[in-house]
C-alpha cells in the first residue's frame, strides 16, 4: 500500500515536472516571436487616398475626397488639405521597431480595445491601422495592420490623430509685412497712411527715423514709426485659429456684426523678395457683437465712463474678426479687439513733443519771464559744441529734458493762461530750419504744449519744470 502510495507520488511529480517543462519550451517559443524588425510594414501611394477616416477617445472624423478634400459630414467645411497629407504621410513609408509574431492575444497590447482606429481607402485597396498600448520601456506604441502581426512603431500616428475637428480647417493665413506702402482705416476714423523714405530734403518731417505719415490732401502728418510697426507685428502676429463660425454667407454677417464693421484695414504690401510691383493687399474687418455694440453706442456719457472702467476683463467684450472675403469668422479676445481699435491718428502719432534729431541742433532761442535767451553751437557731429554767452556748455541735462517731454493726450484747446516758456530750435535742415516750441499753463498737472503755432497736446507740467530747471542752470 504504501509503494502505491510513492507511485502515486512519483507520478504527480513528473506530471508537474513535464507541465513545468512544456510551459518553459513554450514560453521560450513565445520570447522568440518577438523580432527586431526595422522593415517597412506598410508602403502606402499616399496621392491616391480618397477617403480617410478614424475614431480617437471615442470621437470619429470622417473625410473623402472629390478633387479637394471634403469632410464627411458637412462639405462645407473648409478642409485643410496639408494636414490631410501630413496624417496620410505616417503611412507612406510605415515601418516598425519591432515585430511580434503568432499573436493570439491582443488584449495584452490594448489592441483588443484600440485608443484610436484609423481607415482609409484608394479604391481600390482598404486599410485598416488600430493603435493600442503604449510601451513605456520601449517608448513605442503597439500597432496591428490586420496582418496578424503586432507592431512597436516608433513614429506615433496617435500624437498626430488624437485631434478634434477645428485642428483640420483650413485657417485663414496673414502675412508679413516687411514692405508696407499704405494702411488704409476705414470706420469711426478713416484715412490712409503711406510710407515715405526719409531724406534731408524732406518737406514734411524734420526726424529721421519717421517714414509712415497720415495722408491728409496734399499734407503728410508724421506718425511714430515704432507705433505702426508695432500696429503692423499685431496684425501679422495674429493667430485666426478659434472660428465662431466656417460657412458665412453675406446675408449672416450681420450676426457679427461684420456687415457693417466697426474697423476695416487694408494693408497694401510687397512680399519678401518679390518685385515692387507685386503689391499684394490684405484687409481685415473687426467688430463687437452686434448687441453689445448697440448697448455701447446708444449708452449716455455717465455709462459709458462706468462701462469703460469695468470692461477691463476679456469676457467683458464679445469681438470677431474676417480676413478679407473669407467666410470663416473668428473669435478674437478683448485684449486683441482693443489693441486692433487703437488705430486712429492719436493712437499713432509721436507722443515726443520734440521729434528732431538733436545731432542737427545748432542752437536754441529761450523766452523765460520775459527774457530771450540764446545758445550757440560750433563744429558738427561729436566734434559741435555749444556756447551760452561764449561759455562752453554742457548740454546732455536739456538734451534729456527737451526730448523727455511727451504727450498724455492730445488736444486743439485754445490757451487761456500764462505761458511758461517759448523754445525755438535751430536746426541744420533746409526744410525745417527751426522748431518752435510753446508752453502754457494748463492746471496743476499739465501744460498745453503747441508746436509751431498749433496747440497740439497736454504735457506733464513736471517735464516742463525740468526742462526750464535745465535752461535756468545754463543762464543763471
Amino acid at each position: 500500500m504504501k509503494r502505491a502510495k510513492r507511485l502515486y507520488v512519483m507520478s504527480g511529480i513528473l506530471a508537474v515536472v513535464c507541465i513545468s517543462a512544456f510551459a518553459v519550451i513554450k514560453y521560450d517559443e513565445k520570447q522568440e516571436d518577438i523580432k527586431n524588425s526595422g522593415e517597412v510594414i506598410m508602403n502606402v501611394d499616399t496621392e491616391s487616398v480618397n477617403s480617410l477616416s478614424w475614431t480617437c477617445d471615442g470621437e470619429s472624423l470622417a473625410f473623402h475626397k472629390d478633387e479637394i478634400w471634403l469632410y464627411d459630414d458637412d462639405e462645407t467645411f473648409p478642409v485643410d488639405e496639408d494636414k490631410i497629407n501630413s496624417l496620410l504621410e505616417h503611412f507612406r513609408e510605415f515601418s516598425a521597431a519591432f515585430i511580434i509574431e503568432n499573436v493570439t492575444d491582443y488584449g495584452q497590447y490594448g489592441l483588443d480595445s484600440p485608443l484610436c482606429t484609423i481607415n482609409f481607402s484608394d479604391g481600390e485597396n482598404d486599410y485598416k491601422v488600430t493603435l493600442g498600448d503604449f510601451s513605456p520601456m520601449d517608448s513605442q506604441r503597439y500597432v496591428s495592420i490586420g496582418d496578424g502581426n503586432v507592431y512597436l512603431v516608433n513614429n506615433d500616428p496617435l500624437d498626430s490623430f488624437d485631434v478634434p475637428l477645428s485642428d483640420m480647417i483650413d485657417n485663414d493665413e496673414v502675412p508679413e509685412f516687411d514692405n508696407t506702402s499704405s494702411i488704409t482705416f476705414s470706420g469711426s476714423e478713416s484715412y490712409q497712411i503711406v510710407y515715405r523714405e526719409y531724406t534731408k530734403d524732406s518737406t514734411f518731417t524734420c526726424c529721421s527715423e519717421d517714414i509712415y505719415f497720415k495722408q491728409e490732401g496734399e499734407e503728410l502728418l508724421p506718425l511714430d514709426t515704432s507705433r505702426v510697426e508695432s500696429y503692423l507685428n499685431t496684425v501679422s502676429g495674429l493667430f485666426l485659429t478659434d472660428y465662431a463660425a466656417y460657412d458665412v454667407q453675406d446675408d449672416e454677417l450681420s450676426a457679427y456684426g461684420l456687415d457693417d464693421p466697426e474697423l476695416t484695414v487694408e494693408i497694401q504690401y510687397t512680399p519678401e523678395g518679390e518685385s515692387e510691383e507685386n503689391v499684394q493687399t490684405f484687409s481685415l474687418s473687426i467688430s463687437r457683437d452686434p448687441e453689445e455694440r448697440e448697448a455701447d453706442e446708444t449708452a449716455d456719457n455717465t455709462d459709458k465712463e462706468e462701462t469703460d472702467e469695468t470692461n477691463t476683463d476679456e469676457e467683458d467684450i464679445t469681438a470677431y474678426i474676417r480676413a478679407g472675403d473669407s467666410k470663416i469668422v473668428y473669435n478674437i479676445t478683448a485684449d486683441t479687439y482693443r489693441t486692433l481699435m487703437a488705430s486712429g491718428y492719436d493712437d499713432l502719432r509721436h507722443r515726443e513733443v520734440f521729434t528732431a534729431d538733436f545731432e542737427d541742433v545748432t542752437g536754441m532761442g529761450a523766452s523765460l519771464d520775459g527774457a530771450v535767451y540764446s545758445i550757440t553751437s560750433e563744429g558738427k557731429g561729436d566734434s559741435k559744441i555749444f556756447y551760452y554767452n561764449e561759455e562752453e556748455l554742457e548740454v546732455s541735462a536739456l538734451k534729456s529734458a527737451l526730448e523727455n517731454i511727451r504727450a498724455d493726450s492730445f488736444t486743439e484747446e485754445t490757451p487761456d493762461q500764462k505761458e511758461e516758456l517759448s523754445l525755438t530750435v535751430y536746426l541744420n535742415n533746409k526744410a525745417f530750419p527751426q522748431v518752435q516750441l510753446d508752453f502754457y499753463r494748463y492746471d496743476g498737472e499739465h501744460c498745453l504744449a503747441a508746436i509751431d503755432g498749433k496747440i497740439c497736446s497736454l504735457v506733464p507740467r513736471s517735464d516742463v519744470v525740468e526742462l526750464i530747471e535745465a535752461l535756468n542752470a545754463i543762464i543763471l
